[in-house]
């Protein structure tokens, strides 16, 4: 005797709590701006009308780290701007998630000097990086949803 005879036509949904969590987290993300040059100017308009970052859950981008659980690194990180955007990001409540934006943000684009990080994974963890210079809010979008299926298959225990 299956399920189905047993429940009648009930319409039961059997899943996991880990699965109701991470689609909760998936639904509900709040990315912190953190604009440093061009490639703010594209993840503003990923969240206009065209693109519309709202269907994501994504409704506003929040300023305050307190608020957020997504920082999107968007530009050029400089050295004296690198102990700010990691004190912000130890502000933000876990579990919390780093997208990094653009060239200059994964691997310091064209600017090969001393002033501008190689890239911010030297002081924050990153999860996802956007190529492009500056990336489309196409690419931004597609790395968010890859960030929704990475954050869909984390275990539970990982942030207790």
């Amino acid at each position: 005797m299956g399920i189905e005879q047993k429940t009648g036509n009930m319409g039961v949904v059997t899943t996991t709590l880990e699965q109701v969590v991470n689609w909760a987290r998936t639904g509900s993300m709040w990315p912190m701006l953190f604009g440093l040059a061009c490639c703010a100017i594209e993840m503003m308009s990923a969240q206009a009308a065209n693109f519309d970052m709202s269907r994501f859950g994504m409704e506003l981008m929040r300023a305050s780290p307190r608020q957020s659980d997504l920082m999107i690194v968007a530009g050029r990180v400089s050295r004296k701007m690198a102990p700010v955007l990691r004190q912000l990001y130890d502000q933000m409540p876990d579990p919390k998630w780093v997208i990094a934006m653009g060239d200059c943000a994964s691997c310091g684009g064209v600017f090969n000097n001393y002033a501008i990080l190689q890239g911010v994974d030297e002081i924050v963890p990153v999860d996802i990086y956007v190529a492009g210079c500056p990336p489309r809010p196409e690419a931004l979008i597609h790395g968010v949803m890859t960030l929704h299926e990475k954050v869909r298959g984390e275990k539970i225990t990982t942030w207790a």
